[in-house]
């Protein structure tokens, strides 16, 4: 059962970037109107789930969402310079590298070899999976969507935001909370982060209202996310949320044009294949 919750953020997150590139607007836009939603989700939570949120939870929790406002923003910059079916599998592999490293490493969550040898083979298997539907077709002459991105300043985005996204799952993991306390105080840091650096940027208009809609797609994968975490770790948890690259890397190809070539469409297939793999690999470690 803790396997298939985990499989609902890989849905509901691989859905964000395809979403909210429909709906348009800037990076900036599109942050604060998707932490808008996810606070309405929050405040949703909140008052049905009846939880109470004392001093220390609210403080780490509202640091969390500060911090993934902030890896937000930077992979909504990275799609920006590097296209989606680019941006969003560099990000992801960024991202898998240091919450394993955090939950097997810092959190014990791996024991003995078999733990090991099966989770990095499934880390390796997802990284080499995004790199692939990643890899540009450098022999031909043809013009994909790419070509007149910007990739140095995608990769600075994606650092940036693989420090936020660090930060926002592993200070929960520290702290040891209950999921469904976490979620409004962390959407006030989120909301807070998003207005920082919207501000004198962003005018509340119809982008802004628009991505609303992401930030209840957010909110579903991200509590779902987090009751993965308490379950199975971070390690596995936080990797199988992450297999919706497939979802937005098609998704970018087929629904928003982004174009491609034959190799580079085999390259795609191969990279989703791999990380279909690595999740099967996750699913059988946790079994």
């Amino acid at each position: 059962m803790a396997v298939l919750i985990a499989l609902v953020p890989m849905i509901a997150w691989g859905s964000i970037g395809l979403v909210s590139g429909k709906l348009g607007g800037d990076a900036n836009q599109q942050t604060l109107g998707m932490t808008i939603g996810a606070f309405v989700f929050a405040i949703a939570v909140f008052f049905i789930s009846g939880v109470t949120v004392g001093p220390w939870i609210f403080l780490i929790s509202f640091l969390s969402g500060a911090f993934w406002s902030a890896g937000q923003n930077g992979q909504f910059h990275a799609m920006k310079y590097m296209g989606i079916s680019v941006g969003l599998p560099v990000s992801t592999g960024f991202q898998l590298i240091l919450n394993t490293i955090a939950g097997a490493v810092f959190f014990g969550e791996w024991r003995g070899s078999r733990d090991y040898i099966l989770g990095l083979s499934a880390l390796a298997l997802l990284i080499f999976g995004a790199y692939l539907t990643a890899r540009k077709d450098d022999d031909s002459g043809v013009a994909t969507s790419d070509g007149m991105l910007n990739f140095g300043r995608g990769i600075r985005a994606v650092i940036f935001s693989t420090i936020g996204f660090g930060a926002y799952t592993i200070v929960i993991t520290w702290a040891h909370l209950d999921p469904l306390a976490i979620v409004l105080p962390q959407s006030c840091g989120m909301l807070i982060g998003a207005g920082f650096f919207a501000f004198k940027k962003v005018k509340i208009d119809r982008f802004v209202a628009r991505n609303i809609l992401t930030g209840l797609l957010w909110g579903v994968g991200n509590i779902c996310m987090l009751l993965t975490v308490r379950s199975i770790g971070l390690a596995i948890g936080f990797s199988l949320s992450q297999m919706g690259i497939i979802i937005s890397t098609l998704g970018g190809i087929f629904l928003l044009g982004e174009r491609k070539t034959k190799k580079e469409m085999v390259y795609v297939i191969c990279g989703c294949l791999a990380i279909i793999l690595g999740g099967v690999l996750l699913g059988v470690m946790k079994a």
